[in-house]
């Protein structure tokens, strides 16, 4: 009865999602998506989800955790055409890590929501580094902002979700070139530079829609 009542949940989340995203006005500022190489690794804060779903991602892999939220999000992820890796970095660490390289050695693109599973949001994650290093795929930066959103300032990822009609900033930074094979004890140089990026994207986004 639980698994009727999470599908059921996960079909009305995601019809709620796709009317809302169908109302929406999308402004994409940076680099434009068609000139973006591929496959990449996307990446973002968690909580910002739902205005990205208007990014254009013709091939594009997930990952979600095997927590509650992260199974509803999963379901309804794929319901709008994302195959989705289950798992995260605390939860089959290895076995994810082999699932999204093998994506990426396919010709998919990979979005990271690289603060997760359990944040703190907007502290970037060694993970998707070593992801770029060990595939070579370029790490491209995206935030979000909406001139009109709910709030979920309870969640620890401040989840935002548009309200109808609303104008919605998406905001794409220049693809970051990893070196491949980059030492583990060199992560840190990318990964701050990564955070610093997708903090300022986050601040020029909210800036526009304001």
């Amino acid at each position: 009865m639980r698994r009727s009542w999470r599908l059921v949940a996960a079909w009305l989340v995601s019809l709620l999602a796709r009317l809302i995203v169908r109302t929406l006005r999308v402004r994409f500022l940076g680099p434009p998506p068609a000139s973006l190489p591929h496959p990449c690794i996307y990446a973002f804060a968690h909580g910002r989800q739902v205005p990205l779903l208007l990014f254009p991602r013709p091939r594009t892999a997930i990952v979600a955790s095997l927590s509650e939220d992260g199974r509803l999000q999963a379901r309804v992820m794929r319901r709008f055409g994302f195959d989705v890796i289950d798992g995260s970095s605390s939860h089959g660490g290895p076995a994810v890590l082999a699932a999204a390289l093998g994506r990426l050695a396919g010709g998919r693109d990979l979005a990271v929501a690289v603060d997760g599973p359990r944040g703190p949001r907007a502290v970037v994650k060694p993970g998707v580094v070593f992801l770029a290093a060990r595939s070579g795929a370029p790490i491209v930066p995206l935030s979000a902002a909406c001139t009109r959103a709910w709030r979920f300032r309870r969640s620890w990822d401040g989840f935002l979700l548009p309200k109808p009609f609303a104008r919605v900033i998406v905001v794409s930074g220049k693809p970051i070139p990893v070196p491949p094979d980059l030492p583990l004890d060199s992560l840190e140089g990318p990964r701050a530079r990564l955070e610093a990026e997708l903090g300022r994207l986050a601040t020029a986004a909210e800036d526009h829609a304001a």
